[in-house]
């Protein structure tokens, strides 16, 4: 059995006593999976619709159970959830989202600094129309992003280009450890004004931040990319939304907490590579990957293959079930576990049954975005854990109910990555 260090108080005593495990270990994560009933489903859940013969393959197979990955302490945001699985106390490490994705951009912070995630949203209005400006590409934003930094940005407000909607502010100096600010997927057609940010420990930065907001509707709502936009029909890009606060972290490695000798991680999300810095993990990148329902799911599954030559433990993110969710799009989200199924899970699964190795495979959600609240909640999500050699216990079928016969009961928090390394 795997050595597993004891949180933050442990740190140093973990470094250098952990002992790698034997066996490789896969995760996938089909973040945002997990659902509730929907009448017009029949009452069932996407993934109880979903036509998912490899998933519920790998669920025969396992153990299975229920996980609490959000504290109750905490927002049930992708960030927290994700850092708990991958196997941190959030409670302990957690320091806002900007910060993780500053990291995957490779943006250099420091500790006074204040660090967003800033995204491109779509209002008419006093309305939050879209999170995601219509999911605009990275090309276009990078434009948008260039012109806010050259009305708006100085030696202490920069931004900074990510992924399509998903980029990051920088607000050099400032320390603010209560601000508080509500995420823009949570709102959508919601009067924004009532979820400015909100003071915190003065209201200097809140203030500040109500003002680059309103600066940013200036710059943008006739830019050229956006005129564009409209004109095709498209959503336009016409404010910014800057959220979940933080300053940088000081996380240890897996490599210090679990033993994990060398490990990796697949996702075309930053916030999940920004996680991978921290944790001493590689980053792979899948030419296609788009974090989207077109995403390039044979590729990341190859991709996932071929780098268990190289490393003992993977984490296979995909983000397309919870972009469905969020445009409460359900056929579409059945669509997006359907092609995880066929594209993804029957791959990995193939491979670690035939590679001729032990190798464990888990699969679960990251939190339920359920398509009728079109946002995330903090409800337990299912997981099933293979390992060669293990006794199944007997839950056929993958989905968020079934699970509650599974063998493993309801687990918390680091409990999940205890389990997959013991």
């Amino acid at each position: 059995m795997c050595r597993v260090g004891k949180k933050a108080k442990a740190k140093a005593k973990a470094k250098g006593e952990s002992k790698k495990c034997d066996m490789k270990k896969i995760v996938i994560l089909a973040d945002g999976l997990a659902d509730e009933r929907i009448k017009e489903l029949g009452d069932k859940t996407p993934v109880m619709v979903a036509n998912t013969p490899n998933i519920d393959r790998l669920c025969s197979m396992a153990s299975t159970g229920l996980l609490q990955s959000v504290p109750d302490s905490l927002p049930p945001g992708s960030e927290v959830a994700n850092m708990t699985i991958i196997g941190y106390d959030a409670e302990t490490y957690y320091e806002g989202r900007g910060v993780l994705e500053a990291a995957a951009l490779g943006i250099d912070v420091a500790d006074e600094d204040l660090v967003m995630r800033c995204n491109l949203i779509t209002t008419d209005g006093d309305t939050l129309v879209n999170h995601s400006a219509g999911h605009i590409s990275t090309e276009e934003a990078g434009k948008l992003i260039d012109s806010l930094n050259e009305k708006i940005g100085d030696e202490k407000i920069q931004f900074y280009t990510g992924v399509s909607y998903r980029h990051v502010l920088v607000i050099k100096g400032v320390r603010d450890d209560k601000l508080y600010c509500t995420p823009p997927h949570d709102i959508p057609g919601k009067q924004f004004e009532n979820f400015l940010p909100k003071e915190g420990d003065t209201t200097i930065v809140s203030e500040l931040l109500k003002k680059i907001m309103a600066l940013s509707k200036e710059v943008l709502e006739n830019h050229p990319v956006n005129l564009e936009r409209a004109r095709r029909g498209k959503s336009v890009a016409n404010m910014v939304w800057p959220w979940s606060p933080g300053h940088k972290p000081a996380m240890p490695s897996l490599k210090e907490l679990y033993g994990i000798e060398s490990g990796a991680v697949i996702s075309a999300v930053d916030l999940i590579h920004g996680i991978a810095r921290f944790a001493g993990l590689k980053s792979i990148f899948v030419e296609g990957a788009t974090g989207l329902y077109d995403t390039n799911y044979r590729g990341k599954a190859d991709a996932a293959i071929e780098a268990m030559k190289e490393h003992d433990y993977l984490f296979l993110h995909i983000e397309a079930p919870d972009e469905a969710g969020h445009e409460g799009n359900a056929k579409l989200k059945i669509k997006t576990i359907e092609d995880i199924d066929k594209y993804v899970v029957a791959r990995v699964l193939d491979y670690a049954l035939n590679s001729g190795e032990p190798v464990s495979v888990a699969f679960l959600p990251d939190h339920p975005t359920p398509c009728e609240k079109r946002t995330h909640t903090r409800s337990l999500v299912p997981f099933a854990i293979y390992k060669p050699g293990q006794k199944p216990d007997g839950v056929k079928e993958f989905n968020e109910y079934s699970v509650e016969k599974g063998g493993l009961g309801s687990i918390y928090g680091t409990e999940f990555m205890k389990l997959l390394q013991g």
